[in-house]
């Protein structure tokens, strides 16, 4: 049994030492701005108080299969929506979300012959940076919307108003959330025997259905014959799925931190595999000192902007142990800059000797607007990114040890290209993002499939 432990918040500067609020001390970027400082204290103790989302062990165990993953061990699949809604809080939503994430970690085991670690952005990404403080309609300015963890979408005052409840709805919303995944996952809805509980309404009419079913029917083959040899039943009833989500809105990251006794650490227990955005990466900032206390493994996202001094100074401040598994980063370079700067950071980072976990997001770095106003990604210059990381990795001694995409179990029209050949004027048919185009179920298996078949000839 994990005993808990809430941290006295009043006495971390008088103390000097390191609490889930020492973040205060800094310059905090990307908060909102509260209205009513005794509401968002009640809402703080109130989710200080409620039982953790995750467990340390789970924690632990992922940034152990992390650690096999720096080795070349395994390989990390970790994908979701690019925000999450509560009104997708839906059974629908979440299996879909499900059904994609293990099929694709399928075909990639399939391609790897290699363990998949299956990470979603789920569960807790209910907070988004924004480029502006405000919003500007037809002269009358408001609070930008900064996801449903903080205020909400409609533009009006009383929406665009922070309110600290939502912090509580959002951790509701997690629950359900890890409940049902946990529930489908435990009742064997990941069963290796019966892949087709995967299958979404629109497989069959997808032109990635032979290649997938051709990998199905690979592994169950595979299956039949090992139980065949040995007599027994293969066990494939339960697969592991760890949650992340960007560990941006820290006064709910610091509400749900405990320290934990029997291991003498504090860990952020809203999810397994907290990350770090590149507009909050400063060293000298509230995120990064938030983040140097937590025991949770955790993700840093790397754009072209980042200078190598900048990069080595992260793995100090964040792994100064040079813990095996902690430090992931997560490049989003485009395909027009990834030449340039890849071979430079995977250098600096070498030079540390400190481990780290190379995970390509071939997502953000290639986002454009259209004429009509849509913000898209084009699929050619996603796999033009991941296939420039794969090959620079090898030629510069490394390993590209993962993958981090923006994909939906929806069939919806937000990404251009793909086996479908989605163009311009597709886009308005199903683009239902309110934050960034993400790929759709073809296109993401696309993705899997054009990985995997880098390794299996």
């Amino acid at each position: 049994m994990e005993v808990y432990s809430r941290a006295t918040m009043s006495n971390s500067i008088e103390n000097n030492q390191w609490q889930p609020d020492s973040w205060r001390t800094c310059q905090a970027t990307q908060q909102p701005l509260y209205t009513n400082e005794a509401h968002l204290q009640s809402a703080i103790e109130q989710l200080s108080s409620l039982p953790p989302l995750v467990t340390s062990w789970e924690v632990e165990s992922l940034k152990n299969q992390l650690a096999a993953a720096q080795r070349g061990e395994a390989f990390l699949l970790q994908g979701g929506d690019c925000a999450e809604s509560f009104d997708e809080c839906t059974s629908d939503n979440v299996v879909q979300k499900l059904k994609i994430l293990l099929q694709m970690s399928l075909v990639l085991a399939t391609g790897f012959k290699k363990p998949v670690i299956r990470v979603g952005r789920i569960a807790g990404q209910y907070a988004k940076p924004r480029s502006a403080d405000e919003e500007t309609r037809d002269g009358v300015s408001l609070p930008s919307y900064r996801g449903d963890l903080i205020n909400r979408m409609p533009f009006t005052v009383d929406d665009r108003i922070p309110d600290p409840e939502l912090m509580l709805r959002g951790y509701e919303r997690a629950a359900l959330t890890l409940n049902f995944v946990r529930s489908l996952i435990d009742g064997g809805f990941a069963d290796l025997h019966h892949p087709e509980n995967w299958d979404l309404d629109f497989v069959g009419e997808s032109p990635m259905s032979a290649e997938y079913n051709e990998i199905v029917k690979t592994v169950s083959d595979s299956l039949e014959f090992f139980e065949s040899i040995a007599g027994d039943v293969v066990r494939t009833r339960r697969v592991e799925f760890y949650t992340s989500h960007e560990g941006l809105h820290l006064p709910y990251e610091q509400a749900q931190t405990r320290f934990l006794s029997h291991r003498e650490r504090w860990y952020n227990l809203t999810t397994h595999y907290p990350w770090i955005g590149m507009r909050t990466a400063d060293i000298s900032g509230a995120h990064v000192e938030y983040f140097k206390g937590i025991s949770n493994p955790m993700g840093i996202k790397i754009s072209a902007t980042v200078s190598d001094e900048h990069l080595q100074e992260l793995i100090q401040k964040l792994n100064p142990n040079n813990e095996p598994g902690r430090l992931t980063f997560i490049t989003r370079f485009g395909a027009s800059n990834i030449e340039d700067h890849l071979p430079r950071v995977i250098e600096a980072a070498k030079k540390t000797g400190s481990p780290v976990l190379w995970v390509c997001d071939p997502m953000h770095g290639n986002t454009e607007t259209t004429t009509d106003g849509y913000k898209t990604r084009r699929f050619d210059n996603i796999i033009t990114e991941l296939q420039s990381a794969f090959r620079i990795h090898t030629e510069s001694g490394s390993h590209l040890g993962g993958v981090h995409l923006e994909l939906t179990g929806e069939n919806v029209t937000e990404c251009i290209g793909g086996a479908r050949g989605l163009n311009e004027s597709d886009l308005a048919k199903a683009y239902k993002s309110q934050v960034d185009p993400r790929l759709n179920y073809e296109q993401a298996m696309e993705v899997a499939m054009r990985i995997a078949g880098q390794f299996n000839g």
